[in-house]
């Protein structure tokens, strides 16, 4: 990609003044990257356009975009972080020095699931990176989008490093943020790379399934449409075919193909969360519902903050077919993720929770913030439990309820104290008890996904440094040291 061609795609979001920053950065990163070539032979600057060129596509702010042009000059010149604060300012330079740091650390990172030694000091570094600022991890995001996107110019060899490589960290880290579309477009190029005749095989038998059902998927389709427009909704609907990756990893789980029954999907896209359900209603009066495929992850979403009804329903043609019911909000941030509401909202909901004005983040942000925590721990050389770490950042997530119907993502191996501090401080400070489910339980139950927990509070109580054993999240342990700290002076 050009500048002329990155500057035409911008120019419906950012006002004049950013564009002209903008383009005082490509002509700045051509300038440095001048008589660098790609493997394709063409010169090295066109890659970071092109990262910036997603980046716009995916709707980020324009500090993000810009360092996605300047992401590698750190790296590949002689530039520093001093000159680009000078140039672009401070929210630029960090961006960039944070996407240098990740590339520094993904060398440790030897396999998302085992956790050695030698990967202390990169782990280390990566979370320092992005606990400031996430947006450091959607830029390199947009980074490695490109480099698979160009992975038939590299050595067998590296190809296949590197779409493993993509298959562990990168994909996983898209799922992490909900950013669907990456996730399954990293996902699909790294398996085609990694087994070729395994991802043509499965894509062939995609084309000729889904070929064979058309008409009766067309049927469907038209069948629902005139029910929900005798009913007066207004609706969006279109149609999703199961990726090759997905269903090569759903075949794992099952005999056959069969036994899938989500390989095609409609969605249908409205205005309001009653409108979701009342859709529902709708599909399992006009066919016949299979009652143990109705996903309710409206009320209940999936860890990573995905929202969205689905079931699955039997036609009278015998054709089995999934459809997925949600808000447009819901599907603008299925499909792009934290970057569909990213930076401010974001910015914002993190300040006004620190600052007291509200209980509790977001599902999909909560995480995030003990992330950034964490990493400032790390970054005055402070000891943090670094396994503990990786879990927050790679997702092993539970979802508790408050008995109001409140819910709350913790990581998994979390006690009562961790929900009692995420509710809030205070709360926390005074507990005196917990009813789980009803029960009375003690400070050291491990929560499990799912439970509620009513938080009993005496103004009496006071934290204790035994507490600190049974507070797993960085979050409450810090709090709890700060208020036993307090108690002592």
């Amino acid at each position: 990609m050009k500048k002329a061609s990155l500057l035409e795609l911008a120019k419906h979001l950012y006002d004049d003044d950013q564009l002209a920053d903008l383009s005082s950065a490509i002509d700045y990163a051509t300038e440095l990257h001048a008589g660098q070539k790609r493997n394709s032979g063409k010169p090295y600057v066109s890659h970071t356009i092109s990262v910036a060129a997603i980046l716009v596509d995916w709707g980020m702010d324009i500090d993000t975009v810009i360092a996605g042009v300047l992401h590698d000059t750190i790296e590949d010149t002689d530039t520093n972080i001093d000159n680009l604060e000078s140039l672009f300012g401070r929210d630029v330079a960090f961006l960039v020095d944070g996407v240098s740091k990740i590339s520094k650390a993904r060398a440790g990172m030897r396999h998302i699931n085992s956790y050695l030694p030698e990967t202390k000091d990169n782990l280390t570094k990566l979370l320092i990176a992005v606990g400031e600022d996430v947006r450091v991890i959607i830029i390199k995001l947009a980074d490695r989008l490109h480099n698979m996107r160009t992975l038939k110019h590299l050595s067998p060899e590296k190809q296949q490093k590197i779409a493993s490589e993509t298959l562990e960290v990168f994909a996983p880290l898209a799922d992490r943020l909900n950013m669907g579309q990456v996730r399954v477009e990293l996902e699909e190029i790294a398996f085609r790379y990694i087994d070729p005749l395994r991802y043509e095989y499965l894509q062939q038998e995609l084309k000729r399934r889904v070929g064979k059902s058309k008409r009766k998927l067309d049927k469907v389709r038209r069948s629902v449409e005139k029910r929900l427009k005798q009913e007066k909704i207004q609706f969006q609907m279109d149609g999703r075919v199961k990726s090759v990756y997905s269903l090569h990893k759903k075949l794992s789980k099952v005999d056959s193909i069969d036994d899938i029954y989500d390989l095609i999907a409609l969605r249908i896209i409205v205005s309001d969360v009653d409108n979701c359900y009342l859709i529902l209603s709708e599909l399992h009066s006009l066919f016949e519902p299979v009652t143990e495929r109705i996903k309710d992850y409206v009320s209940r979403p999936k860890r990573n903050g995905y929202q969205s009804l689905h079931t699955t329903v039997l036609t009278q043609d015998g054709l089995h077919v999934e459809f997925q019911v949600r808000t447009e909000q819901m599907h603008e941030y299925a499909e792009r993720g934290l970057a569909a509401h990213f930076h401010y909202s974001e910015q914002k909901m993190t300040d006004a929770y620190r600052q007291g004005k509200i209980a509790e983040m977001p599902a999909e942000l909560s995480w995030m913030l003990d992330l950034h925590e964490a990493a400032t721990e790390l970054s005055k050389g402070h000891s943090v439990d670094l396994s503990s770490l990786k879990i927050d950042l790679f997702g092993n997530r539970i979802f508790v309820f408050s008995p109001k119907g409140d819910i709350y993502d913790l990581p998994l191996g979390s006690y009562p104290l961790d929900y009692a501090y995420r509710v809030h401080s205070d709360v926390g400070a005074s507990a005196a008890g917990f009813l789980i489910n009803g029960k009375m339980m003690p400070f050291d139950y491990l929560l499990q996904d799912g439970d509620c927990i009513e938080i009993i509070t005496k103004k009496t109580a006071k934290p204790k440094r035994d507490w600190l054993d049974t507070a797993a999240t960085s979050h409450a342990r810090n709090k709890i040291k700060a208020q036993i700290n307090k108690l002592r002076v």
